[in-house]
């Protein structure tokens, strides 16, 4: 943790620091860094002591022209350091080295190390242990062993009625707010049962969602495989068996729908002895407990399996230890920005700490628990969803404390290199889904880049996992990227340099990315039931693919007159409201919510020419072909079917 400062510390300046001593700014921070002080505003606090370290360290420095820094700097992190303006670094990259780069862009090392010899420095590159300032204030508190709740996760088929089990449990309407039913993403939830709480973890049963239940196995203390008694162990039954098996935690089966007349208990008993699960009645170690989520018969009877199961395995945490998590979902959300539910394995995160995902890192602004309420801090086996975090984390990550906000953006500013340099390493080939069609038509072999977005973490490991298991000798299916939330022109950016497709899942593109994309010609296929999108890509992939088409819309014409006609019939007299209606459009006549005719256009004019194209504000004959039975006030919709894959 970043050194405590005590009431009598003082408020010193970096940069008259560094003039004082004659050393540079970036020399003060580099030791700054190494002793786990925060520079704050170029400002740092210390005591006498830590003071009488800082300047002994110093010592090698003074009038030297070496600079200590960090991996992975940008031009106003150099900038500070060599006590130089942001504006005379910039110029020097530009003019000297050609190179046009914002104040934050990460140089790689060779880049910077060249621009600090530039200005007469040497570079020498900090190590990553750090050296430990003087002890304030109290010792900090030794943690011990104490009891936590134990973590349990749902697990079963689809539809054999998980989350309404955990529903009922809770007290709570989860499953009413499930897409068609299906839970698409992993909750975590807590509720106290004697005294004694339970952390539940509710993982998606459908098939598709693999991934997730694996990952929901790996962080449980016991699983809870619910099955339903009229329907017995089904194919992502066995799945979730293999999962749990596989994380070697107890299991719990909790027969679920025994209210039903078909429901026979005993019958899946004897079918779990084929997955060599024993039941306790007969003689094995499994425990089963028949339950209804419907009437709540036999749910405290489980409550009481699951605490008699962790009082057995004596489950403990220590919250005073190092933080260890793990993110259970995230999600980029409207007006939170990215939002992370972690689980605590260990220690204890609080308001204000800086964490470290992987990939990103930020300062925990604000916490919340299962029910939505705000917390200060959090202990072992406790679920919370927390806000400040720079970027929308993966599901699965491992979340570790920072000592300051300095150490942590190097962490990541480290990591993110070197995935940047093992991209520029490979390069990608564009292609679409037509293309594949085409290429297999001639004994072409290609490459199917994708990049996938979805609404949260879940849905991301979902897709691209079926994705992945699609084989064709031919084609060779690869996922660049994978995020959370809307196809953003970011996304549009990258699948023009890597010629790739946009597949979106429960989301859609936003403004400047489908300007971009028709811009730049990029593809972008977006779907909410998971199986039309994999059957879709597996068609491409094995070149059957049908054209797909989607209306585009051209403009709403309102009909003000009806003419007779002795010759020519009806005539609609309407007026452009809004776009532009073209002579071979086709048409939707709305009146009030119904619609009374879709078709064709047999005439468009302006007076008595015929014309081509109608812009709003103009008025306009409209005859349709086959139907005349239009009236005034009908609304008129023009658009054309064009193809889009």
């Amino acid at each position: 943790m970043p050194t405590q400062v005590k009431q009598n510390d003082m408020n010193l300046s970096v940069a008259e620091f560094a003039n004082k001593h004659k050393v540079t700014p970036g020399q003060v921070t580099g030791i700054l860094d190494d002793l786990g002080i925060e520079v704050d505003g170029g400002m740092f606090e210390a005591d006498d002591e830590t003071i009488e370290l800082i300047v002994e360290e110093l010592g090698a420095f003074k009038n030297s022209k070496t600079l200590r820094m960090q991996h992975g700097r940008s031009p106003r992190d150099i900038a500070a350091a060599l006590g130089k303006s942001d504006k005379e670094v910039l110029t020097t990259l530009v003019k000297k080295f050609r190179t046009m780069v914002t104040l934050t862009t990460t140089l790689e090392d060779d880049m910077a190390a060249k621009l600090v010899e530039e200005f007469g420095f040497k570079v020498e590159w900090a190590e990553a242990e750090k050296k430990s300032a003087p002890a304030k204030g109290k010792e900090a508190k030794k943690g011990g062993s104490e009891k936590r709740p134990p973590v349990v996760t749902i697990l079963g088929h689809v539809d054999h009625g998980k989350t309404s089990l955990l529903d009922y449990i809770r007290e709570a309407n989860v499953v009413a707010k499930e897409f068609g039913g299906i839970t698409q993403h992993i909750g975590a939830y807590q509720v106290v049962k004697d005294g004694n709480k339970i952390t539940f973890l509710d993982t998606p049963g459908h098939a598709a969602f693999t991934a997730m239940r694996a990952r929901g196995a790996q962080v449980t203390d016991i699983a809870i495989l619910v099955v339903a008694a009229d329907d017995g162990i089904m194919p992502q039954t066995q799945e979730a068996i293999s999962h749990v098996k596989n994380a070697e935690v107890p299991i719990i089966v909790a027969i679920n729908k025994i209210d039903k007349p078909a429901a026979n208990p005993d019958k899946v008993m004897q079918s779990l002895m084929q997955y060599e699960l024993v039941p306790e009645a007969y003689g094995g170690d499994v425990i089963c407990c028949p339950v209804s989520a419907i009437t709540g018969e036999g749910i405290e009877h489980l409550l009481e399996m699951i605490n008699l199961q962790a009082d057995v395995m004596e489950l403990t945490g220590d919250s005073q230890a190092d933080l260890e998590a793990v993110v259970i979902e995230a999600k980029m959300e409207k007006g939170r920005g990215p939002v992370a539910t972690l689980l605590v394995e260990n220690g204890t995160i609080s308001v204000g700490d800086i964490v470290i995902v992987n990939n990103t890192w930020g300062k925990i602004k604000a916490m919340t628990d299962h029910a939505g309420a705000a917390i200060k801090s959090a202990g072992p086996s406790t679920p919370v969803e927390i806000l400040g975090l720079n970027e929308v984390p993966n599901a699965g990550d491992r979340a570790v404390c920072a000592d300051n906000e300095r150490s942590a953006r190097d962490v990541v500013d480290g990591r993110l290199a070197k995935i940047r340099d093992k991209a520029m390493h490979n390069p990608k080939k564009r292609v679409t889904l037509r293309d594949i069609r085409k290429g297999l038509a001639v004994d072409e072999t290609k490459d199917l880049n994708l990049i996938i977005r979805a609404d949260v973490q879940g849905s991301v490991e979902a897709v691209r996992g079926l994705i992945e298991k699609i084989e064709n000798d031919e084609v060779n299916v690869k996922v660049l990227h994978t995020g959370v939330g809307n196809i953003t022109e970011s996304d549009i950016l990258l699948a023009s340099a890597s010629d790739a497709i946009c597949v979106g899942f429960n989301v859609k593109p936003e403004p400047k990315a489908k300007t971009e994309a028709d811009r730049q010609k990029i593809e972008i296929r977006t779907y909410n039931i998971i199986y039309e999108l994999i059957e879709d890509i597996e068609a491409a992939v094995k070149g059957m693919l049908e054209p797909k088409f989607e209306e585009d819309y051209h403009a709403t014409i309102e009909v003000r007159a009806v003419f007779k006609l002795t010759k020519s019939g009806k005539v609609a007299g309407c007026h452009v409201t809004d776009g532009k209606i073209l002579r071979n459009d086709k048409v939707r006549v709305k009146r009030g919510n119904d619609i009374v005719f879709e078709g064709d256009l047999d005439s468009l004019k302006n007076v008595k020419q015929d014309a081509r194209e109608i812009v709003a504000g103009q008025d306009c004959g409209i005859k349709f072909e086959g139907w005349e039975d239009f009236a005034e006030g009908d609304i008129i919709e023009a658009y054309e079917i064009v193809q889009v894959g």
